[in-house]
């Protein structure tokens, strides 16, 4: 017997769609959440997937989040865009911001979006590259729900507090990264414990504080920044810049609200959309594309998102690998 079921990126989409709206998502949520997942699957970023539908389902658990909210969007004539998600979900907040972002960048040269109260549960990454797309330099910070100890500390105080960058590329799907200030994303530790493999070392220390590689006992005690005091030292820098700066939760406080323990982080979204036509440098695609070719002449090497697109095509053409355990999972949802 298969273990795996191949879905079209449409049939990707459908799925999460009716399993969302059976919910009780509204249609503009639902949507919104589906195209984002839909994007995960198809990059091969399994941990964003459809594997987090069940997530987005537990959220409402909560009782303050609200599957029908319809963000409110704030424009005057700062540079900087607000969206109000009434604690819906950061999918939809995103659509209805990020075409004010991009019209007060090139305005501007510079320009942010502040989300405010939402629940976020997916990756930076698509919004960063949407930006991209359009010619724009683009960054995003999250924080989440408290994972994650301070450097030389053992309790979870920081989200895994994940930031993004986009920068657009001639010719090319423009260079994205997208990475947690832990040592790994929660989703990476949650699928580990689902297919029964232990963890890498470094990733965690259970609830006295010791290292650990059990999936269960990392959930249970606390992740650990990447690198120590940088990856701590970023992870501080995220919770100011998507939480202090624009009036939203720390992690800590987004943890003391999960009142059911879900796991859905409510609290805020930064991004910064940068406008090159403003900064003079008419040849900065030339220039950065001479840098990225030094990078791939050393062998060994490749630049960030360049196997995420090589997949990407592999997945458009011929369907994503699903697991079976996952879709029966789903599926229930439908009962």
């Amino acid at each position: 017997m298969n273990k795996n079921t191949i879905l079209t990126l449409d049939e990707i989409h459908n799925l999460a769609m009716q399993v969302l709206s059976t919910h009780g998502f509204s249609t503009a949520q639902a949507d919104s959440i589906a195209k984002t997942v839909t994007a995960a699957e198809r990059d091969g970023c399994r941990s964003h997937g459809l594997f987090r539908i069940p997530f987005y389902v537990d959220a409402l658990k909560n009782p303050s989040a609200n599957a029908q909210a319809e963000p409110i969007l704030s424009v005057t004539d700062s540079s900087v865009v607000h969206v109000d998600a009434l604690r819906g979900f950061c999918p939809l907040a995103l659509r209805t911001g990020l075409p004010a972002l991009s019209e007060k960048a090139r305005l501007h040269g510079t320009a942010a979006l502040a989300i405010h109260n939402t629940y976020n549960i997916a990756a930076l990454w698509p919004e960063v590259e949407s930006l991209a797309v359009q010619g724009l330099v683009a960054f995003a910070f999250t924080t989440a729900n408290a994972y994650v100890a301070p450097a030389g500390g053992q309790s979870p105080l920081y989200g895994t507090n994940p930031m993004a960058f986009a920068f657009p590329r001639k010719d090319q799907p423009p260079l994205v990264f997208d990475q947690a200030s832990s040592a790994s994303a929660r989703g990476e530790i949650q699928l580990h414990l689902r297919e029964g493999k232990l963890l890498p070392d470094g990733w965690a220390i259970d609830r006295e504080g010791n290292p650990t590689n059990d999936p269960q006992a990392a959930l249970d005690g606390a992740q650990l920044p990447f690198g120590g005091y940088k990856g701590a030292a970023l992870a501080l820098m995220v919770e100011l810049l998507a939480g202090a700066l624009i009036g939203d939760n720390f992690s800590v406080e987004s943890t003391e609200q999960d009142a059911y323990g879900v796991g859905a982080p409510l609290g805020g979204e930064l991004l910064l959309a940068i406008d090159p036509a403003h900064f003079g440098s008419g040849n900065y695609l030339e220039r950065s594309e001479y840098l990225f070719e030094q990078v791939l002449a050393q062998p060994g090497t490749r630049l960030p998102s360049q196997r995420r697109y090589d997949t990407r095509r592999e997945h458009e053409t011929h369907g994503v690998d699903i697991d079976n355990v996952l879709l029966a999972e789903l599926r229930e949802f439908l009962d």
